[in-house]
């Protein structure tokens, strides 16, 4: 979202929107602040220092979502970092560099960020080796931990470069002291849930952002345990990823009724991710399928001991 769409939205919200909006007059930042901020407290209390870092949606660390305004001090301190997609490469193609200006408009939230002690996590879409190169000394320049990515799906360890950058043996217990991270949400290159741990175990990345689920099944403590700790014996930070702005129908909590009859709060499909459905993510129902019980995604998250949530979709509130 740029400027001109973020006055949009704080003028459709302060009237309570106009006939064809979709939120029907919900103020939908502040509906996003208030969702996040409240799975944070609720995994925070079950869990001390767990991990909570939204990805993209960065406008929401201001008022007025814009770089210069005013931070919203409650919602920053409810998470622990901030990730963002395409910040140098990837934003406009995959392997094609960030336009400058959409850059440097990111770039004024991301460093926001960081002088409020929230740790940005970047991930970049490239495989051109200076391009690669180019995207970790960029980020480590302003004190960002980042991830080339080779595929936009996600579902590989890039080959490039051989070790991860800034190869760091030191154990990692807090996001701070990492240098580095893997990205890995999707298992079709990966035969079994026990071919997928090994493969990651075997690398030095101090940070790892996984799925719940892989090869059909949930991961549980075991393998979670295993994935904690680096070849050298130092412990890394395990992030468990999690969609909290749509709804994926190949998820257990999917329902296949709701293709012919879907609850209220489901909204359209998403064009570029078949599968993914808007949600209007203030209703109690999708809230509730989020956090509070057993069964809920983020109560399976910490019972299978992640260290913390990779939030997905958190810029949802753009299409509302």
């Amino acid at each position: 979202m740029r400027c001109g769409d973020a006055l949009a939205l704080l003028l459709a919200c302060a009237c309570g929107g106009g006939p064809d909006d979709p939120s029907g007059g919900v103020d939908a930042p502040q509906e996003m602040r208030d969702f996040v901020t409240g799975l944070s407290s609720y995994a925070k209390q079950q869990v001390p220092g767990f991990i909570v870092v939204p990805q993209n949606g960065q406008e929401l660390l201001t008022a007025d979502l814009e770089p210069d305004g005013t931070p919203v001090e409650a919602y920053m301190a409810a998470i622990d970092g901030q990730g963002r997609e395409d910040l140098f490469f990837g934003y406009t193609g995959d392997d094609e560099e960030t336009p400058e200006a959409e850059k440097e408009w990111v770039l004024g939230y991301l460093d926001l960020a960081e002088s409020h002690g929230i740790e940005v996590m970047a991930t970049d879409y490239c495989w051109t080796q200076w391009k690669v190169d180019s995207s970790y000394a960029w980020s480590a320049e302003r004190g960002y931990v980042s991830f080339a990515a080779d595929h936009r799906d996600l579902d590989d360890i890039p080959s490039y470069p051989a070790e991860p950058w800034a190869l760091n043996e030191d154990p990692v217990e807090s996001m701070p002291e990492a240098r580095n991270f893997l990205y890995l949400i999707s298992d079709q290159e990966f035969g079994s849930a026990d071919g997928f741990v090994a493969a990651l175990d075997a690398t030095g990345y101090d940070m790892f952002v996984i799925d719940l689920f892989c090869c059909g099944e949930q991961l549980g403590p075991a393998e979670v345990e295993a994935l904690s700790t680096k070849p050298g014996g130092g412990d890394r930070i395990v992030l468990c990823y999690m969609s909290i702005g749509e709804a994926e129908d190949y998820r257990w909590y999917w329902v296949p009724s709701w293709a012919a009859d879907p609850p209220s709060w489901l909204g359209p499909e998403n064009p570029d991710w078949p599968g993914n459905y808007l949600v209007e993510y203030w209703d109690p129902e999708w809230q509730a399928i989020i956090y509070g019980s057993p069964d809920a995604y983020l109560d399976r998250i910490i019972a299978a001991g992640f260290d913390g949530v990779y939030l997905d979709k958190v810029d949802s509130f753009e299409d509302h």
